[in-house]
């Protein structure tokens, strides 16, 4: 059954075509995602489909009778309403009816037998509301969303972005669009619409940059490219696959083109001018093979090739860090010491103190005690969740000029501002263009150009991934993988934070931090172990036979020191293996008296790290 219908769609903005007569249907449970780079139009395509713009031709039709509810990547709310109005505030007998039934509840004394709790009372079974409340309550629950009477307005961008989420997902549509509705969101209130939108029943149309999301969400990918759309039936993976395999016959296509085109071409030139009538169709035939022909191939790539500076001895140090704000702790006596090339991932709830702890490193915020010791050499580069801010009418290359005419490239070469932006997917066309009038994506995209281009040996990045398009995600991990200094990253993208973490700060709450050796993914393993573990313990009867100690009993590694024991070993070469190129350099000698007493210093910092960690693995071993 069709629920959706999009037919010859074309739109424009200031005569640059979006895109041109698009065409296709959405049906009864089906959940497709529309993916594509920033600015093709993704965004456009949705607000369109969603009756808040209007196209320059073609039409949208859904079935007739069915619900249609719609997130907006950045909702706009009326100034002053509460939650609650928000939230409830439709024309549904349903929703209407469970609100003033809440709101009864919530009340100082509520008098249970008033005629005002009987009608509510009747008007509930009436309407079967019973079940649909426990529902709403656990939507509410679930996004973190308690006190209804908060207003709107007062609210952070991820409590808002939540409100308007529990809004829609309330309503229980038939048809559900959804732009970007991971972002500001936690990775647990994540991991919780992930399961809760593939288990119902909804059609689905939504655009994502979470991988994970859309290979556990989707069944169909829909991909916006060149003004035109193609549609691929599966998931994430499936999409990967199937778009390697066209582009690649693509290319077969092209080369033929040009091949033949080549031998026609020849054929009319030397075809006589009087059988020119008769040879028509081969005229035509040659027009379609220069359009295939001509056909631009070129791939957008991102290229991340920055200098970094280098970084001394001492990085930075955390030593006993502690800050409230209004009676509630974010930090409580934190240290740590941070080593070259660590690769740390934040994760916790919103509002525990992950942004406090940023803010700290960097000296944005005064410490109610504790001290942050920085190294001679170290420089930070911080890209914040808060949008680019510039003067109005600033163009995109005076961004990247406020900074540096030229930008030096990891080799040594050097290019201008101009070319570097072409190296960010940022053509000479747009050069000019007003900051304001470029799409979110590529705000930010600009956003993380204009941190890179500072050189930082320690970057932190503070949601990186909010808005970017999956091919700008895909360059920058693996620039950020090769990445030679210190890394910190918060980000609720999981395929993300388990490509580029090899440890985290697990924000518990309370100020309280545990370090956990792993990426996200063998955190979630861990917990769930945990878990399992607990449930089978509980279940176990107790044995009354069993009387010899506990001390008895060999004691086996946890899953976090069995992590910790499996990539000792490969830490352990790879630090011998830095030291012994050192040697070799100072073996080699050089002319320089602050580089060989770098190199000394160096040596002798990666013999301790060795010997820790040589009987950090004995200690192991003796257990397993």
């Amino acid at each position: 059954m069709n629920y959706l219908s999009v037919e010859q769609l074309s739109k424009s903005y200031n005569e640059q075509p979006l895109f041109n007569e698009l065409t296709f249907g959405i049906s009864q449970g089906q959940k497709v995602a529309l993916v594509g780079k920033n600015g093709c139009g993704k965004s456009t395509l949705l607000k369109i489909i969603g009756g808040i713009e209007a196209p320059d031709r073609g039409k949208v039709v859904f079935r007739k009778g069915i619900k249609v509810g719609f997130l907006s990547q950045n909702p706009e709310f009326s100034n002053h309403n509460t939650i609650r109005d928000y939230i409830f505030n439709h024309d549904n007998e349903l929703l209407s009816t469970v609100s003033a039934y809440e709101q009864f509840f919530e009340s100082s004394n509520p008098d249970m037998s008033s005629k005002r709790y009987q009608d509510l009372a009747n008007k509930m079974e009436a309407l079967s509301a019973w079940d649909f409340e426990s529902q709403v309550k656990q939507i509410l629950g679930k996004l973190g969303i308690h006190d209804l009477d908060l207003f709107v307005d007062e609210l952070s961008g991820g409590q808002k972005k939540r409100v308007a989420l529990a809004a829609v997902l309330v309503e229980k549509p038939d048809f559900l669009i959804l732009d970007e509705p991971t972002n500001h969101l936690d990775i647990e209130v994540i991991e919780w619409l992930e399961k809760y939108l593939s288990s119902q029943a909804m059609s689905l149309l939504l655009v994502t940059h979470d991988r994970y999301f859309l290979e556990g969400v989707t069944n169909e990918i829909i991909e916006l490219e060149d003004q035109k759309l193609y549609t691929y039936k599966g998931n994430y993976s499936y999409y990967l696959e199937k778009k390697s395999e066209r582009k690649s016959l693509e290319v077969a296509e092209v080369t033929k083109a040009k091949n033949l085109l080549v031998k026609e071409l020849d054929w009319l030139r030397r075809m006589p001018k009087a059988r020119g009538t008769k040879a028509k169709y081969r005229i035509d035939a040659a027009h379609d093979l220069m359009e295939v022909a001509g056909k631009d191939l070129q791939v957008d790539s991102l290229t991340l090739k920055i200098s970094t500076k280098r970084q001394g001895k001492k990085i930075l140090e955390l030593n006993h860090l502690k800050k409230s704000y209004d009676g509630n702790t974010f930090l409580n006596n934190f240290s740590y010491i941070f080593k070259r090339k660590d690769r740390i991932g934040i994760v916790g709830k919103n509002g525990i103190g992950k942004t406090t702890l940023l803010n700290a490193i960097t000296g944005a915020i005064k410490l109610d005690s504790g001290e942050v010791v920085l190294g001679e050499t170290t420089q930070f580069g911080y890209y914040k969740q808060e949008e680019l801010s510039c003067a109005p009418g600033t163009k995109v290359i005076d961004i990247v000029r406020e900074v540096a005419e030229v930008v030096k490239l990891s080799d040594g070469a050097t290019i201008t501002a101009a070319q570097f932006l072409n190296h960010f997917l940022f053509p000479h066309s747009m050069h000019m263009t007003p900051v304001e009038k470029l799409s979110g994506g590529e705000k930010r995209r600009l956003q993380l150009l204009r941190v890179l281009i500072e050189a930082p040996n320690f970057l932190i990045l503070d949601e990186p991934t909010n808005d970017l398009d999956i091919l700008t995600m895909n360059v920058l991990e693996d620039y950020l993988f090769n990445f030679e200094g210190t890394l910190i990253v918060v980000s609720h993208d999981r395929y993300f934070m388990d490509k580029l973490t090899e440890h985290l700060f697990v924000f518990k709450g309370i100020g309280e931090i545990d370090d956990f050796p792993g990426n996200y993914s063998d955190y979630k393993n861990y917990l769930e172990q945990q878990e399992k573990e607990a449930n089978d313990k509980a279940k176990k009867p107790k044995d009354k036979k069993n009387t010899f100690s506990k001390t008895d009993q060999k004691r086996k590694l946890s899953f976090i020191e069995k992590k910790e024991f499996d990539s000792l070993e490969h830490e352990i070469a790879e630090l011998e293996s830095r030291k012994k190129n050192l040697i070799d350099k100072l073996n080699t000698g050089s002319k320089n008296h602050e580089e060989l007493m770098d190199w000394s210093a160096q040596i002798e910092q990666l013999s301790n790290e060795i010997e820790e960690k040589e009987f950090r693995w004995l200690e192991l071993s003796e257990i397993c």
